[in-house]
């Protein structure tokens, strides 16, 4: 069965608000925790460094990292609602 219009379009959608999502939380975590909220996140210790210094340093990167593997496995259900149940692509 060929790809519908309809079909694409659902599939578009569910992509970019899966994208916007992602980069919302990565957005929050590296701007928000690590710069904006520094501040007050570094009376908290972890490790010999305050938690404002972990998060702009390492959390970052370790949630990015994190929403990439979360980006793959997401777009491969939504690839994979799409396509034939008897895997004929023809």
């Amino acid at each position: 069965m060929p790809d519908s219009p309809a079909r694409r379009a659902n599939r578009w959608r569910r992509s970019l608000r899966l994208i916007a999502v992602l980069l919302a939380v990565w957005f929050t975590v590296s701007l928000g925790l690590g710069v904006l909220f520094a501040a007050p996140l570094n009376r908290v210790w972890i490790g010999g460094f305050p938690l404002g210094f972990w998060f702009a340093q390492q959390g970052a990167i370790i949630v990015f990292v994190i929403l990439l593997a979360i980006n793959a496995v997401v777009m491969d259900r939504i690839e994979g609602d799409d396509e034939d149940p008897e895997g004929d692509s023809s």
